[in-house]
């Protein structure tokens, strides 16, 4: 008899051996340092542990497991579960979401980017593109309009953009060439050292990664109200891990995902509130371009661009239009229009 366990100790192993069983452990690919652009992935991570008394954790690194540009290969692969990205760093792999970084679409504040996100990361196609590279869209990561950072005289007028070499990606990089700009899609990483060392003139961010990579500390100006767009960078799950989580741990995440997304809005709305100061104690001048310089812009770079979109997405048998009119339309209701 002293062989056999008893009913307690077998009771105790079973429950350990089901309780490290049931343990859920994911790493988490972002870049540069915890900042507004990751507290949605840092709140979605405390939230999660939360709700499954810790057997659910979340590693979130930051830069650690791949370079930002290799994230969403390394979501395709498995090497991690979970990874931010940006469309503008490898637009021909994420064509579709492509759409949310077209220029003077309109957006006015991290609502209504949220909005088009959404509506955009539901849609089949999105859904279809993002599954050959074994990634589920989570969530977005919404940023306010980008504007310049810049040395020099300001440049306040479209005839003074000819020839600056800009730091911008995606769609914002074609609105900046329109006008006879350089653009250059060198990562957020690389920024602050492009400004340093002379390869940029200008750099298009939004107001969290001027400060978190350094470009405001190179600037002598910053444009207020030029807003030519934004960039559109996704958080997503590999696949496989998203299907294997137990019914319980994926309510937990699922859930997550909406209260996430509001801390984000409200730290970002606290970082947008003490923006004058900052560009005060560094001694930076805030530039506002003229109503007719930007109604140029838009003119030269708005629609054209968008067209230009649409075309080259049903060339490759993508519903581009359809896509184009999903954003219209979503950012009309976020905006009361219907």
């Amino acid at each position: 008899m002293n062989k056999l366990l008893s009913a307690a100790a077998v009771s105790a192993i079973s429950f350990a051996f089901v309780s490290e069983a049931a343990a859920t452990e994911w790493n988490v690919s972002v870049w540069g340092k915890r900042r507004a652009f990751t507290e949605h992935v840092e709140k979605l991570a405390e939230l999660v542990a939360e709700k499954t008394g810790g057997e659910f954790t979340m590693n979130v690194s930051y830069g650690g497991l791949s370079k930002n540009r290799e994230n969403l290969d390394g979501i395709s692969i498995g090497a991690f579960e979970m990874a931010q990205f940006c469309a503008g760093y490898h637009p021909d792999k994420n064509r579709v979401v492509t759409v949310l970084e077209l220029p003077f679409l309109g957006v006015e504040n991290l609502e209504q980017e949220v909005a088009v996100a959404r509506a955009v990361y539901a849609h089949p196609a999105a859904t279809e593109e993002m599954a050959q590279w074994n990634a589920k869209l989570l969530m977005t990561s919404p940023m306010p309009q980008y504007n310049l950072v810049g040395t020099g005289e300001p440049r306040d007028e479209l005839s003074e953009f000819e020839g600056m070499r800009v730091r911008a990606t995606g769609g914002l990089g074609e609105a900046f060439k329109t006008v006879g700009a350089v653009p250059t899609s060198v990562t957020a990483t690389e920024a602050y050292q492009a400004m340093e060392g002379g390869v940029v003139d200008t750099v298009a961010f939004a107001q969290h990664a001027h400060l978190s990579f350094g470009t405001i500390n190179q600037a002598d100006w910053w444009t207020a109200n030029l807003n030519p767009g934004t960039v559109n960078c996704p958080v997503v799950v590999n696949i496989d891990a998203y299907e294997s989580l137990s019914d319980a741990h994926r309510e937990a995440l699922d859930s997550s995902i909406p209260e996430a997304i509001d801390h984000y809005l409200t730290n970002y709305a606290e970082l947008l509130e003490r923006w004058d100061s900052v560009l005060e104690e560094k001694g930076v001048q805030k530039i506002e371009i003229a109503p007719e310089v930007i109604s140029e812009f838009q003119a030269i770079a708005g629609k054209p661009n968008h067209d230009a979109w649409i075309a080259e997405m049903e060339g490759q048998g993508l519903p581009g239009q359809e896509l184009y009119d999903l954003v219209v339309k979503t950012l009309a209701e976020a905006k009361g229009g219907s």
